[in-house]
């Protein structure tokens, strides 16, 4: 009975973050970081971080795959699959509104003033989840360098992300290796 309502909870949960998820997945990361990482600390900044990362190399939608993995985290492939549903439900539900309501929306002078309004408060939530993962992201301040670097490569000399990914993983594994030794060399 306890874990039918642990799957339930997150059912419940994630049909909540489907149902505002204008801007895309990353709205859905800030609200999962108030939820689970401010709120109940399920996870920490940094674990959410890597689901996220895991998340945008798989197949499928970020979001879709964030769900999943958390879900499989917190109560296995039941729990997997059921946030991936609830997330998916709400937006389903309003395209198909949306669809069959189309040419009538599609004119309406408020319909696109309201969304207008949308597109403006989408900008800070998707800020807010982006500030917050950055937050949690990093273990040791050269951290900070790799990630402005990678940012620079990419926007300025459209660098593929097959490569970002190598060196913040080669960059990831010095940093490391370095803060180790040091450490080492501390206590001994």
């Amino acid at each position: 009975m306890k874990r039918f309502r642990k799957i339930l909870t997150l059912f419940l949960e994630f049909m909540k973050f489907g149902c505002f998820t204008f801007g895309g997945g990353w709205s859905i990361v800030s609200q999962m970081q108030k939820l689970y990482v401010e709120r109940k600390k399920t996870i920490t900044a940094e674990e959410l971080l890597d689901l996220t990362s895991v998340s945008r190399s798989l197949p499928g939608t970020m979001i879709g795959n964030v769900a999943m993995l958390y879900g499989y985290r917190m109560a296995g492939y039941p729990g997997g699959v059921v946030c991936a549903i609830g997330l998916t439900l709400p937006p389903l539900a309003i395209l198909a509104v949306i669809t069959h309501f189309y040419t009538l929306f599609r004119t309406n002078v408020w319909v696109a003033a309201a969304m207008t309004g949308v597109r403006a408060a989408v900008v800070p939530i998707i800020l807010s989840a982006v500030l917050g993962l950055i937050k949690g992201a990093f273990q040791y301040p050269p951290c900070y360098a790799v990630a402005a670097l990678t940012l620079g490569l990419y926007l300025i000399w459209n660098v593929n992300c097959v490569w970002l990914v190598l060196i913040g993983a080669v960059c990831g594994i010095v940093i490391c290796e370095v803060y180790k030794r040091r450490n080492g060399n501390a206590a001994a």
